[in-house]
Formats: structure tokens, sequence, C-alpha cells
């Protein structure tokens, strides 16, 4: 082992190591999700034989020693080998390991904790040095996406690899109010977030539309709040410990003085307008808000986060503050007298009263306040962290204040946009106009999965693969930002992720199976790989919702960012810049548009039988007329024919109607079909 950390010594020394500012050959061709710091390929193999055995040394914690058997695990089932060792433990002995796992000391699952690790593959071992377990753990993900296979069989491509993380806060919120996210789909998610070395789970808890946790205190938050759907505290526990084996911190998010419906059906005394409430069963902002002017609000918060703050043991604790319509507080005389008399001149204000009281119970119970933008007020104590859904402004803003913050702006995964917008969007751009002091500031990122539209069904095809790709950008050097090749890695890692128990690719044909009513699947998904969901919040606003409106439709079969429409169009792109040399692109094209000519025909008879179906029916032919028009534009740029303009007008009206929404999706080839038609004009 020796030789082997000396041989290490010497490679640093020596900069046989290639840093990916200029994102290194080495990275584009390993399959690795997030690029490491630093990281050189020496273009040999370890084979992986049933002989492969791993020890564990040092003084880490005891998780190291079940995630290092999920790793010999992962590998026999993706190789089928039967490798000899069974569950490692402290005591485990191994006279001629293959792998040594090297760690200093057990790390703490806390913001801040080192997540450094060190990778050496060569021909005849692997070693992972990291100081703490939580890092091993990191480098152990890495070791897992080297593992590739050839003839001779599998093998471990060789490297010297330096890593850490770019952000220590590294999150994914998993809303569990707009509807109830059970156990299995909270520990599914938190394997795939450690898979692409994520590290805080934001858990939101408390909404309009329920309150998801058993309350000992005050049982009738749960109880009446919920309709039966929330965590029993064993569960809670179970998950928070699930996740600190995975080196992953667990937030919990408890929405007030807003967004405080579910709150208030139990406790309508501590409302600012009169009850009785019910739980909401529609989406939006609405009025039910906490009274801030009366101390029968503080006396309940104070013995409520007494509770709560010692069954969740992360430092922070998130209290929402977003979206206060503020109406209530403005129609109650009491509230608007409180004002005046304490020289309170908005809400704004009054909010912040609020937040300062409730930051005086957090801290009694040695917790720090975490908020979105909403909480930002003159005067808070520089300890709270701001969570930025607004837009960068507000980042900057809190960062020049001297506030922590983190960016969620630009990673609302339920708004369903391209995987380059979210990971072109970056908490620190070169471009930051903040000194090195102020960017000290920008803690990380959060990617926000709001589930108002998703399921336990669906909701792991919104969160993945786009999720990974913001790992990325909070874990790799701001310089790795190649989107052709992040797109090639992402492929890969979206299939390793099943690995996982995670549902986002196996899940899609079972809802094609149901909406066909088992019919054959094809002709429809031919047409669902080129639509996708209505973007931003346009779903919401085509078609009224509810907390139990069905969720089984083709927008929701359909997912983000198409991969099939994608790839036509760059091919078009592509081929247009040449069109001269793009023989064997215009084939693909011509192959591409051919099928979804042919697809309505064979699609029709499904959806007569189907009736769940008809919504797309018109989608089904507007494909196959575009197709068709699609076809003729190729055919008159191979012959250098220009088509007159009655022609060109005719086709871009149909492809504009085309590009309609409708049943809340969106043809997503409507775009490069339209540049080939525009290019004939050009000829």
């Amino acid at each position: 082992m020796k030789n082997i950390i000396t041989q290490w010594i010497l490679l640093m020394l020596t900069g046989c190591i290639l840093v990916t500012a200029n994102l290194t050959q080495a990275a584009q061709e390993l399959n690795l999700m997030p690029i490491p710091e630093q990281v050189v390929q020496t273009h040999s193999s370890f084979r992986l034989d049933e002989q492969f055995t791993a020890l564990v040394q040092g003084n880490p914690d005891n998780r190291i020693y079940e995630y290092t058997t999920n790793t010999l695990r992962r590998l026999a089932g993706r190789t089928g080998l039967f490798l000899p060792q069974d569950f490692i433990t402290r005591s485990s002995k191994c006279e001629h390991p293959r792998m040594e796992i090297n760690v200093q000391r057990p790390g703490k699952v806390e913001l801040g904790e080192d997540e450094s690790y060190q990778l050496l593959v060569t021909e005849t071992a692997v070693t992972l040095n990291a100081a703490t377990d939580i890092g091993a753990m990191r480098g152990l993900e890495t070791l897992l996406q080297l593992l590739d296979a050839d003839e001779k069989g599998y093998f471990f491509h060789t490297v010297e690899i330096n890593d850490r993380p770019r952000f220590p806060w590294r999150g994914l919120m998993i809303d569990a109010c707009r509807h109830f996210m059970p156990v299995d789909m909270v520990k599914r998610n938190l394997d795939g977030m450690a898979a692409v070395k994520l590290n805080v789970m934001h858990w939101h808890l408390s909404e309009d539309q329920g309150f998801r946790v058993e309350c000992n205190t005050f049982p009738q938050l749960h109880l009446q709040g919920s309709d039966g759907l929330y965590y029993t505290q064993a569960q809670i526990k179970d998950i928070i410990q699930y996740a600190a084996n995975r080196g992953i911190r667990v937030m919990p998010e408890f929405d007030i003085p807003g967004h405080a419906t579910s709150w208030l059906v139990a406790f309508p005394e501590l409302a600012s307008a009169p009850g009785p409430y019910t739980i909401e069963r529609k989406w939006g902002v609405f009025d039910p808000t906490f009274n801030p002017t009366i101390e029968a609000t503080y006396t309940f918060f104070d013995r409520f986060f007494a509770e709560i703050c010692t069954l969740f043991p992360d430092d922070y604790m998130h209290i929402g503050g977003d979206e206060n319509s503020g109406k209530q507080w403005d129609t109650n005389p009491d509230i608007q007298a409180f004002m005046q008399a304490n020289n309170i001149k908005d809400n704004h204000t009054l909010q912040s009263y609020f937040n300062g009281r409730l930051l005086a119970i957090l801290e009694k119970n040695h917790k720090k306040m975490v908020g979105w933008d909403e909480i930002l007020h003159p005067g808070m104590p520089k300890s709270i962290v701001i969570q930025s859904w607004r837009g960068r402004e507000s980042l900057i803003d809190a960062a020049r204040q001297g506030y922590r913050t983190i960016l969620s702006n630009g990673y609302y995964i339920d708004l369903m946009q391209p995987t380059a917008f979210h990971y072109l969007n970056d908490p620190m751009p070169a471009d930051m106009p903040l000194t090195d002091q102020e960017k000290q500031c920008i803690l990380g990122g959060e990617a926000t999965m709001w589930a108002e539209y998703v399921s336990p069904e669906t909701v792991d095809s919104r969160i993945w693969p786009r999720t990974a790709a913001i790992a990325e950008r909070l874990w790799s050097p701001g310089t790795v930002r190649d989107l052709a090749d992040m797109f090639r890695r992402l492929n890969i890692t979206s299939f390793r992720l099943e690995e996982l128990g995670l549902t986002h690719i196996k899940n899609h044909d079972m809802m094609l199976r149901r909406l066909t009513n088992n019919q054959d699947i094809v002709p429809l998904q031919t047409l669902v790989e080129l639509l996708e969901p209505v973007k931003i919040y346009t779903r919401g606003a085509q078609r009224d919702y509810t907390s139990y409106s069905p969720l089984t439709r083709v927008v929701d079969a359909a997912i983000a960012d198409a991969p099939v429409a994608r790839e036509f169009c760059e091919l078009v792109d592509n081929y247009l810049a040449e069109p001269a040399r793009g023989e064997h692109s215009a084939e693909i094209l011509k192959q591409h548009l051919q099928i979804w000519k042919d697809n309505h025909d064979k699609l029709l008879p499904v959806i007569k039988t189907s009736p769940i179906l008809a919504e797309i029916e018109s989608l089904s032919l507007d494909l196959a007329n575009c197709a068709a028009i699609g076809l003729t534009a190729l055919d008159n740029i191979g012959q250098h024919k220009r088509p007159d303009k009655k022609w060109l007008d005719e086709q871009l009206s149909i492809l504009k109607q085309a590009g309609a929404p409708r049943a809340q999706t969106e043809l997503m080839v409507i775009p490069g079909i339209e540049k080939l038609v525009r290019y004939t004009a050009g000829h």
C-alpha cells in the first residue's frame, strides 16, 4: 500500500494529473458524471474477476462497510460474477485485497464536511484514499462508473483521479405535500442522489394540501391535515438514517406563515381570518395565513419546534416564508391596529417581525433558519440562509449583504424545461458581479421537485435524468460545459440509475400499455417520444387540476427534453450547415420523417379503441402531415429546387398550427421541420 501511495504522490508532484479546466480528453472518453476535478486516464485496464475483494482501513464510520458491501453487490449484479465477500464489517479480514479503501476519520453529515477523495486504478490494484468515509462513498460511486466491458470480460479503466465538489450544498427538494410521496420513493431517490454525489435532501412537509409529519405535541395537525397520508416519526428517523448512511443531509421545510391551510384545519384560532378551514384540493397561492400578532401563535410554534427540532438532527430548518398574499392581514382590523401601534408600515415588515420571533425559537432549539427569498429583511442576522427561487438578482443581493445563499431559480425541474437550460444555469458563472469574499456566500443550489403534477408513478421521470446534469453543475468545475458530451454521458447515467430501483425508464412502457389498453404500444411510443409536456406554469392554465385529478394521460407519459425530438433537431442543424456533404444525414432525416408520416395510420386504430387517447388524435395527424412537408423540403434541398412563395407560406402556416399545444403537450420536432422548409427558400 505504501508503494501505491508513494506512486500517487509522485504523480501529483510531477503534474501528471490533468486539470479539467480544459475538460480533459480523458474525462470525455470516460463515462463519468459528475466529471471529477482532476482526472487522467492511463489507457490500460484492471480486469475484474471472482477474486476481487475489498478492505477498508483507517478510522471510518461503520456506514462505509455497508456502502462498500453494496458496491460489491452492484458490481456482482452488473457482471454476474460470484464475488467472494458477503457483508463487510470492521472486523472483516482480507490478506490480499484487490481494492483498499483508506479513511482517516468518520465524516459528519453536515454542511461543509470534506467530501474529497483520491482514486488510483492500476492494472493490479484499486486504491481509494479519503479524509472521511463520506468522501470514500463519493469515490466508490466514481469507481462504479469506471466499469466497462469487452470481449474478454469486465474491467475498470485505469485512472488517477483527485476530486472534490465545487459547492458544499448540492440538493434535491422533494415536495411530499401536493401529492404524498411514500417511503420507498424517498429512499430510491436518496440512492439516486448518492450516485450523482448530491448531499442535501430538502423535504417539503407542510403545504395548503397537506401536513405530512406525525406530531405528538399537536396530533390534530397530522390527523386532520393529511387525509391520513403522513410520515410516522419512526419512518422519518429511518429515512434520516438511510440518508446519513449515504452522506446526505435531510433538511425539513415547514412552510409558514402562508401556504398554511393544512395547519389551520386543526387550529383555526391561529389564523388571520375566521375558520373553519379544510384541506386545499387545488393548486396556487391561497390566503390562509398564521396570525403574527397574537402570542398564541408563538406559544404554538415554541412547542411545535421543540419536538420537531429534536426529530430532525440537521443544523438547518427551512421555514418557507414565500408567497404570502397578505390579504388576510389587510382585512383583519386587529392586525391592522397592531401594525399601527408598533409602527409596522407594511406586510413585508410584519413578516419580518414574524420571522424574527420564529428565529428566536429556532435558535433556542439550536437550529439555523433557511427560507425562500421573501425572508430576507433588513436586520435579519447573517446566520440565516436564503434560497433564491425568484431570480439571480435576489441571489446576488443576498450575497452582497453577507447572507449565505443557495440557487434554485433555473433548477425547477417540475417546469419541464430542457436539460441544457438547467445544465448551463450556474450559481456562480464566470461573470458573477461579486467580490471574492461575497462569492464565498454562494453555497450551491437545489433542484426542486414540486408535486402538483406528479404521482409516485411519474415523479422519477421528472427528477431523472435531468437532475444528474444539475448535480454535475454543482460538483464539477465551472469550465465543464460541453453539452454534446454531457448528453452522451447522461444517457449512460440514466441507464445506470435503474439498478437503484428508480422508475424513470421502466414505468414509461407500463403507462403506454395502460393508455393503449394493452395493445401494441409502438405507434403510441413513436408519437410520445416526440412530445413534451407544456412548460413553465401553462399546464394548470390549460386545464383545471385538483389533488385527485388523474396523472395517467399522455402528458404524464411524455418527458421533458424528449431525446428523439432533440436529436432530430440537432441533426437538421448539422445537415443544413453543409447540405452538400450531408447525404448520410439527409438519409437519416428521411428515415425519421417517413416513419412519422406513416405512423398516424398505425396509431388511429389504437386511438379508436382507447378513448383516453382521443385528445392526441389531432397531434398524431399533424405529425404525419408535417413529416410529409419535411420530406418534400428535403427533396427540394437535394434537387436545389426553390419552391414558390405560396407553397412556402402554406407549409409554414400548417407547421405553426401543428406547433400549438394540445392535451397539455407540444410536438417538439416542428422547429426542425420548419428549418428545413425555410432553408428551401434560400436556395
